[in-house]
């Protein structure tokens, strides 16, 4: 029972079942409608399989315990060893998983009906329950319709917090009918391929790993109310299902630009917890908004503050104490979202609230110097192997951008802004010190960063490596050893906020410090990369990010799938070398197309606007009568009706 009109470009297949690979398996399978997501575990499993079920933005446990609660698992019929499948799929263009072996089923999360869960088996009669209904409590309540046919199953399933929701939704599916249910879903997956679709002519095996990124990204947000969306997404335990900047930097630009319903729910997300944020900054003695490194349901920090190595030794956590620079990254993702959307009612609403109280934060978290410098100390940057380090500089140019943005504002708003204030804001800004030496036109990744022991990991391993495992916390931040690089970043989200022309003086000096051991970081490199048309380079580090989870570089996959890594990967081919960049007025497209490619196609929304973008060497092409396109130098314009 394959599924309908699988094209094999479209699939993700794991033929057999491999009990030492199977976790791994079972989170590349995943199947999510954005609010509930389901791990591909076999229909009936063993002690090898790990199935689980999560609702978006529900969990259990308090402080650093808090995690996604694991829910009854509805695709489950029991454990048999016997009975492993031959082979599963997943069709990545209509959400549908099928299994083939002792017995087959086709099953998907409900686009069209986000929380509810549809299966289909044809088994030996012994295997399948009897029709009927089940109900399962908890903090989210499962309910469950079967009907059999002989040797045929239907089950319908629904989850939602609230029991009167859970029974209506399975009610209405199962009114509905599988055949009814099945068309919906292709018809909700098949408009948002429409959205949001990436065509890349010349590179066939990447264009099967940006379809599934693309699917999962699609499938781990919901575009409704708000979307706590954690940085393994729907697909795994990993992190508690805890929100990072993962989500805000990585994930939400793409959605932003393809389907703003879902970047608007992420940023009610962020605003709906800017209570919690203005508390966590008053018992700092700040002003402003403090939001925490990582969050689950509430608005508190919910950061471990110790962790154990795999060698015993228990060591500190400081992340959620000093990694202040998602401050800046929640008031970023509002401007992106602005930028692509010009959301009215949130630019002067729940936008507004989170640029301004972001930007009060960093004015009082500033320290002024004698000379009119303004510092930011005692900080973790992203590239995490330094700790407690003094002028960051992604730290301090994205409070600076963050202080920038605030400052055009206009004074009305719940939170009115005075002229001085915006005044102060600015001088803070340009006060901000940001470690550029114009001399080298290189970026000092924060102070005395230049004086440490300066090892170039390129030039001792292959990449990417977990260089702290290698070297240890304690000898990693006396090295110049790079997690992923800050200061390019910078280049990458804020150019404007750069010295103009630094970018390849910069790549030069971090690229072969970087040992890429967050999966973040080869989507960054990709992209600038291609922007400063360094190919090879640019190719090697995009085929890295491709890979994170489907070849699971990281050893880690099994706990869930890396979806910032699929959001980089996404904005190394849009913003890199589509060269596709948004503001108040245009969208700007800067094309780096390589030798070898004949056409990359992205599918976009600008102001409310769907079209396609297609560049071709020496041309640009969309297809929208509502957009103009013009050339602007070597660049193209795409203006706004």
């Amino acid at each position: 029972m394959p599924a309908p009109d699988a094209a094999p470009e479209w699939t993700v297949t794991v033929d057999g079942f491999d009990p030492g690979r199977e976790r791994v398996h079972e989170s590349l399978l995943t199947i999510a409608d954005g609010r509930l997501g389901t791990r591909g575990s076999p229909v009936v499993g063993d002690r090898a399989t790990t199935p689980g079920v999560f609702l978006a933005g529900c969990y259990d446990g308090t402080g650093a315990q808090t995690a996604l609660a694991r829910l009854p698992a509805w695709s489950r019929l029991g454990a048999a060893e016997e009975l492993r499948p031959r082979r599963r799929t997943l069709d990545l263009y209509t959400g549908v998983l099928s299994e083939e072996g002792p017995l087959t089923s086709l099953r998907f999360a409900s686009l069209a009906r986000p929380g509810t869960a549809v299966m289909r088996v044809r088994a030996d009669a012994a295997l399948l329950p009897d029709s009927g209904s089940a109900t399962a409590p908890g903090p989210v309540v499962a309910m469950f319709r079967d009907r059999r046919d002989g040797d045929v199953l239907h089950r319908i399933a629904a989850y939602d917090p609230a029991a009167g929701a859970a029974r209506a939704a399975a009610d209405g599916a199962a009114a509905a009918g599988f055949d009814q249910l099945l068309d919906e879903q292709r018809t909700a997956w098949a408009r948002r391929w429409r959205e949001a679709d990436v065509v890349v002519d010349g590179d066939p095996d990447l264009q099967r790993a940006v379809q599934f990124a693309l699917f999962h990204l699609m499938a781990s947000v919901t575009d409704r109310c708000e979307a706590a969306v954690g940085a393994r997404g729907l697909s795994g335990p990993a992190y508690g299902g805890h929100v990072f900047w993962d989500s805000d930097v990585f994930v939400l630009p793409f959605l932003a630009a393809t389907h703003p319903a879902a970047a608007r729910a992420m940023l009610e997300y962020r605003a709906r917890r800017l209570p919690a944020a203005r508390v966590a900054a008053r018992r700092l003695g700040r002003a402003g908004a403090r939001f925490p490194w990582e969050s689950a349901g509430g608005g508190d920090d919910v950061t471990p503050t110790t962790a154990r190595l795999a060698t015993g030794e228990q060591v500190r956590i400081s992340t959620g104490e000093r990694e202040e620079h998602i401050v800046a990254d929640v008031a970023w993702a509002a401007g992106c979202y602005l930028d692509w959307t010009g959301d009215g009612a949130f630019a002067a609403g729940a936008g507004r609230d989170l640029l301004v109280d972001t930007a009060r934060y960093w004015a009082s978290r500033v320290r002024l110097d004698d000379r009119g410098g303004a510092h930011i100390e005692g900080v973790i940057g992203p590239d995490e192997y330094h700790e407690r380090a003094d002028d960051n500089a992604y730290t301090n140019v994205m409070a600076r951008w963050n202080l920038r943005r605030a400052a055009a504002l206009d004074g009305g708003g719940t939170y009115r802004v005075s002229e001085p204030e915006r005044t102060a804001w600015r001088t803070v800004a340009d006060a901000l010190v940001d470690g550029y030496d114009a001399r080298s036109g290189v970026y000092e990744q924060f102070a005395g960063f230049f004086r440490l022991e300066p090892i170039v990991i390129a030039e001792l391993m292959d990449r990417p490596v977990a260089a702290d495992l290698l070297l240890g916390p304690e000898r990693i931040q006396q090295t110049q050893v790079l997690k992923q690089p800050d200061v390019l970043m910078l280049h990458h989200l804020v150019p404007a906020e750069v010295a103009p022309g630094s970018l390849p003086a910069n790549l030069d000096w971090y690229e072969p410090r970087t040992a890429h051991g967050s999966s973040l970081s080869p989507g960054i490199h990709a992209a600038l990369l291609a922007r400063v048309g360094r190919f090879d380079a640019a190719r090697q580090w995009l085929g890295v990010a491709a890979r994170v989870d489907l070849g699971d570089l990281t050893g880690s996959s099994a706990g869930g799938l890396h979806l910032a890594a699929m959001g980089g990967l996404w904005q190394a081919l849009a913003y890199g070398f589509a060269g596709v960049r948004a503001d108040a007025e245009r969208l700007l497209v800067d094309p780096r197309l390589p030798p070898d490619w004949n056409a990359l196609e992205l599918g976009l929304r600008y102001r409310d606007v769907p079209f396609r973008l297609r560049i071709e060497p020496g041309t640009v092409e969309i297809d929208s009568d509502a957009l103009v396109l013009r050339r602007a130098g070597r660049c193209w314009e795409v203006l706004p009706p």
